[in-house]
């Protein structure tokens, strides 16, 4: 009766440590996932996105005043910002519903105002294109229209030539005051312009209607630059006064908030996760130390035993250890001669791939010593001969005025040669991670201790074509693979890969004769009759004549120029020496060959072989 009481409470009191270790594991499971949900990943991606929007913002309106001044030709780098402006748009759309919480509603709010900004500031640049193509196209007229007027005066005859001198000079300093104003607007400039103008009116009077016509053309031309001057300046300042910044300031505020708010939340979960961390391992404590105590009397009753079997146990072991050095030196001697073929076919594989980057790097030094980019320089030194008057020289000078359209087309060849030895790297690059994948393949294989071992042979298969995979890939060779559920295997894992290996090695070379058609191996794996699996290599290339069948696997024989004619041999007599079997079947030349591996599942070894 006393035992059952003294059992009972030691019961409970187990049971109850036991629930109270469930329910703190639970709390901690619960905070872990809770801390898990704050991701600043996100929110710097965002901001990335911002910055990336406000730099294209930037450069729409650096366009929009290169247009302004004649730097840019063309229209074309004030569409460009707007197409990528849209897309970035779209993502932000897209931050902008995947928030949660209450700041959601008042960030899609500020990407609507922003989007608003960002359609009032396109409208803007479309009205600044239009006027200012009537501006350069003004500008443009103005020196071909001074010398018509000055061809028409120098034929003038029986005209007062004081008259003609004077209007030929009014027209002069019109054109001189016109492309000054262009260049630097101010207020006085145009009251010399408007007197001048009105200057000519008046010396025109009573000249022949030709040149009265033609000095009215020119006047409506400076007077058009007068007033979409204006214009362009005022759709200039509106532009650059968009509130697109703005709104985006307000997007990134908002943002900053929501990732301080999610931070001091998961801080807090954190802090939250320790005390649970903490009760949790005064509970493990509690309970190791009520283990040691009981320990300490399981101890004191199996120390008595320990003595009575000291003697026996020391018996076991020293025969165990004179096993173990035997089996020791039956693996070493066995390992190294199973691993020689594997170590070559390695070998041989890294040197195919390495063939591939001194190619790949051939080709990019060849491009980067052949760049066009060296033409740069050459047009840097022109632009600094003229830097006095580089505006002159790239508008009258034959030379300056290609400058423009050369550099065009040097941009578009650079970034050609850019592209080029980007791919060139990306294979440099894979051909570096197939050496990797070979020797990390090999290196799994590098620390056994046994011949015979349990495995998978999938991932054996798996294993195999990685070690091939640099001449596969060089040779186009695609790899399908027909895989049923099989029983792990209890062979020499070292030798099978042999046997993988090079019978994935023949079936490439076999491809090799057949030009002009989809180079394909097939891996079939499955179960065979009785206790025993098959593994099939398939391949469409040249075939096995049928005289040939019988012979492909004696010793010394082989159908390729290269070959030593003992790899098949080593396999057939790897296969045997495992309880299996190799075979070969073709239906003849140029219709591909397929070799079927049998292997038991499970070999019969002496006692101590296995690992």
């Amino acid at each position: 009766m006393r035992k059952a009481i003294f059992i009972m409470p030691k019961r409970l009191l187990w049971l109850s440590m036991t629930a109270l270790g469930v329910l703190l594991i639970s709390a901690l499971v619960f905070l872990y996932n809770k801390t898990r949900d704050y991701d600043p990943s996100n929110y710097f991606e965002n901001v990335a996105l911002l910055r990336q929007i406000k730099q294209l913002d930037a450069r729409w309106e650096l366009d929009a005043m290169k247009s302004k001044i004649g730097i840019n030709k063309t229209y074309d780098p004030l569409v460009d910002p707007l197409v990528d402006l849209s897309k970035l748009q779209q993502q932000l759309d897209a931050v902008g519903a995947s928030q949660k919480g209450d700041s959601a509603r008042t960030l899609t709010n500020s990407i609507k105002a922003f989007e608003i900004a960002l359609q009032k500031k396109a409208n803007l640049i479309e009205h600044f294109k239009s006027h200012n193509a009537v501006l350069r196209n003004s500008l443009t007229f103005l020196p071909t229209a001074a010398e018509d007027i000055q061809n028409l005066l120098n034929k003038g005859k029986g005209q007062d030539q004081s008259v003609l001198k004077s209007v030929a000079a009014g027209v002069n300093k019109v054109l001189l005051a016109s492309l000054e104003y262009d260049q630097a607007a101010a207020d006085d400039k145009v009251v010399e312009i408007e007197l001048e103008l009105g200057h000519l009116a008046a010396q025109t009077k009573g000249l022949p209607s030709d040149i009265d016509d033609m000095v009215g053309i020119f006047v409506a031309h400076v007077r058009t630059v007068l007033r979409e001057h204006n214009m362009v300046s005022g759709l200039l300042n509106s532009i650059a006064t968009a509130p697109t910044v703005a709104r985006l300031d307000d997007i990134n505020n908002i943002l900053n908030g929501e990732q301080r708010r999610t931070a001091e939340q998961a801080q807090k979960y954190r802090q939250y996760l320790l005390i649970f961390a903490a009760a949790l391992i005064g509970l493990l404590l509690y309970a190791a130390a009520r283990l040691i105590r009981s320990h300490a009397v399981i101890n004191h009753v199996n120390m008595e035993l320990k003595h009575a079997n000291d003697h026996l146990e020391q018996r076991v072991k020293q025969r165990t250890q004179e096993l173990k050095e035997v089996q020791a030196e039956l693996i070493t001697t066995a390992r190294q001669a199973g691993m020689a073929e594997i170590a070559t076919n390695v070998l041989h594989n890294v040197g195919n791939v390495l063939n591939s980057v001194n190619v790949s790097a051939g080709l990019v030094s060849s491009q980067v010593h052949a760049s066009k980019a060296l033409g740069l320089g050459k047009v840097v030194e022109l632009m600094n001969e003229h830097a006095e008057d580089l505006g002159d020289f790239l508008t009258q000078d034959q030379k300056g005025k290609m400058l423009p359209g050369y550099l065009s087309k040097l941009a578009k060849v650079v970034a050609t040669e850019r592209q080029s030895i980007i791919e060139e790297l990306a294979h440099l690059t894979k051909s570096v991670d197939h050496i990797k994948d070979i020797v990390a393949a090999q290196q799994t294989y590098a620390g056994a201790s046994s011949v015979f071992e349990r495995f998978q042979i999938d991932d054996l298969v798996e294993d195999a074509v990685r070690i091939s995979a640099g001449a596969l890939s060089r040779h186009q060779v695609t790899v399908l693979k027909e895989f049923d559920d099989v029983p792990a295997l209890l062979l020499d894992k070292h030798r099978v890969l042999q046997i993988l290996v090079n019978l994935i090695s023949n079936a490439k070379h076999a491809l090799n004769g057949v030009p002009g058609r989809e180079r394909q191996i097939t891996l079939r794996l499955h179960r065979a009759q009785g206790d025993a699996i098959q593994i099939q290599v398939a391949d469409n290339g040249e075939g096995i004549a049928p005289e040939n069948l019988t012979r492909i696997f004696t010793h010394g024989f082989t159908t390729h120029k290269d070959g030593h004619g003992f790899g098949l041999h080593s396999c057939v007599l790897a296969a045997h020496e495992m309880g299996g079997s190799l075979t070969a079947h073709s239906d003849g030349f140029g219709k591909g060959a397929t070799f079927t591996l049998e292997l038991p599942i499970k070999a019969k070894v002496k006692e101590g072989a296995l690992s």
